[in-house]
């Protein structure tokens, strides 16, 4: 095994030419305005980059996610970009691309069922396959870390438009794009890197700050599973739910409404010493509340209050306890180790419990050139006329809501009139992307369209929570720093009933 304090990440001459020639797009060899009765035609268009495998009409349906009449047309870009693009018979004339999540490795578009209310969508497995916490596709193949990075959605985006311009005669009117986790990181990628691929974006829970995230994830390692022979979690679950609920007991009403959702957990000053646990299991808590830093200061910011002792918050990313993954215990330890093994060292044999978090600025270099996407200078995308929106659950236990609310200020520090651009909302008790006793279902879809349509920015978007298809409470949310404040009448769980201040 290599020494991992002279440990490099490897650098091969072709990446730069890589990175450059997949960034043209070539246009194709047109047919014609094709239209829902030719959908198999398309599969005669011809780039010199692209091919399209199939195209099948697809009739309408009763029942499943995605219900409309549409041609599915596949494809792969360059050597092995996979693209699903879906092309509905009742098109709206505008245009969606879903993001991916984890390492990606399959097509992932999580704007699909747009597509039901008329968008041509696309997504895309970002150039390889691959399991989602699995990241060995990424050993040896500096054009899969380009194409992972960055490129892949930026050459889909481009690919999907030229084939809608083909297929119905005319280009989209408008462009969106919306992602939460990876998603919400290719999310703030196209709109610093690529500005004018997308007139709005929704960025959700953004994983954008890949050396930062694996920094968090691999101290998060070292502390709760200090022996990497021994991965037992530390803390059982019920444990964990003790954690919660004293928690929750404490902090629930600073609010004003005690209804089991910490509106801002940073009003929450609970003592951890007061919790009846070893002193070891309490200052493991500590260190995961904590912000991640090493000599050069804060890396990364810690975790807020919430989720704790719910499987879908610690015991399934920080703690372990739930059901483990093929590649750990918790997903944190899957992907800080994944990150770190494959994305920054290059080296399958990389030890997690050795790492020094001293040299990350020197051994991440390289990693984040093509990785984060924390740039704060937005004015490209502000200059085309795009908008952005941030969203994050409060309550998130894979990627911290703090690293959100830094990329917000960052962007408010040097533009004052980011507000007329920028949004950011944050949801109470939701956890990853969804689920959480918080109401996490918000049509995004459509608040960005009508930003972008209107030129109002959303000051207050309705969140609501479903349960067994049926609604059983709405929240305001409120652009940041805003809050909603129960008015003082009427049901806590009615949104009508709440301001923002």
């Amino acid at each position: 095994m290599r020494s991992q304090e002279h440990t490099k990440p490897r650098r091969v001459s072709v990446y730069w030419a890589i990175v450059v020639l997949g960034a043209i797009v070539v246009t194709p060899t047109l047919l014609g305005a094709a239209g829902p009765a030719d959908c198999s035609k398309l599969t005669a268009l011809r780039w010199p980059d692209i091919k399209i495998t199939d195209a099948t009409a697809v009739a309408a349906a009763t029942t499943g996610a995605i219900r409309v009449a549409h041609c599915r047309v596949n494809g792969v870009i360059g050597a092995e970009i996979k693209f699903s693009l879906l092309l509905p018979d009742e098109w709206n004339k505008k245009f969606f691309m879903g993001g991916g999540g984890g390492f990606v490795g399959s097509v992932q578009n999580s704007a699909a069922v747009t597509v039901n209310q008329g968008y041509a969508t696309v997504g895309t497995d970002t150039g390889h396959q691959g399991g989602g916490t699995d990241a060995s596709w990424a050993y040896n193949n500096p054009e899969r870390r380009a194409n992972f990075g960055y490129l892949a959605v930026h050459r889909t985006a481009e690919t999907a438009k030229a084939i809608i311009a083909n297929y119905y005669g005319s280009e989209a009117t408008r462009s969106y794009f919306t992602g939460c986790s990876r998603g919400g990181g290719q999310a703030f990628m196209e709109a610093q890197r690529y500005p004018q691929d997308f007139d709005g974006i929704v960025a959700g829970a953004p994983a954008y700050d890949w050396t930062g995230i694996a920094a968090q994830m691999i101290r998060n390692a070292q502390v709760l599973f200090p022996d990497p022979k021994n991965l037992t979690p530390m803390f059982t679950v019920d444990e964990l739910k003790l954690v919660e609920s004293r928690i929750v007991e404490a902090c629930d009403a600073k609010d004003g409404v005690q209804d089991g959702i910490l509106n801002d957990p940073r009003q929450c000053s609970f003592n951890l010493d007061s919790l009846p646990l070893p002193e070891a299991k309490k200052a493991a808590l500590k260190a995961v509340y904590a912000p991640t830093v090493n000599r050069d200061g804060e890396i990364y910011p810690g975790q807020p209050f919430g989720g704790e002792g719910q499987n879908a918050g610690w015991p399934a990313w920080i703690t372990g306890g739930a059901t483990p993954g093929p590649d750990g215990p918790s997903l944190r330890f899957a992907f800080g180790v994944g990150i770190f093994k494959y994305l920054v060292f290059n080296d399958p044999n990389w030890e997690y419990t050795k790492y020094e978090l001293n040299n990350l600025k020197r051994d991440g270099s390289q990693a984040a050139s093509y990785l984060n996407a924390t740039n704060p200078n937005l004015d490209a995308f502000k200059a085309r006329g795009g908008k952005l929106i941030l969203w994050h659950g409060w309550a998130d236990p894979a990627l911290t809501p703090l690293a959100s609310i830094r990329y917000h200020e960052q962007v408010y520090a040097r533009d004052q009139s980011a507000g007329d651009y920028f949004r950011t909302f944050l949801l109470p008790g939701v956890l990853h992307c969804n689920g959480g006793v918080g109401p996490d279902a918000v049509d995004w879809p459509s608040v960005i369209d009508s930003w972008v349509q209107t030129g109002t920015a959303p000051e207050r978007v309705v969140a609501r929570k479903v349960v067994s298809g049926e609604t059983t409470r709405t929240r305001p949310l409120c652009s940041y720093p805003r809050k909603a404040e129960y008015s003082g009448t009427g049901s806590t769980d009615d949104e009508r009933n709440f301001v923002c201040k």
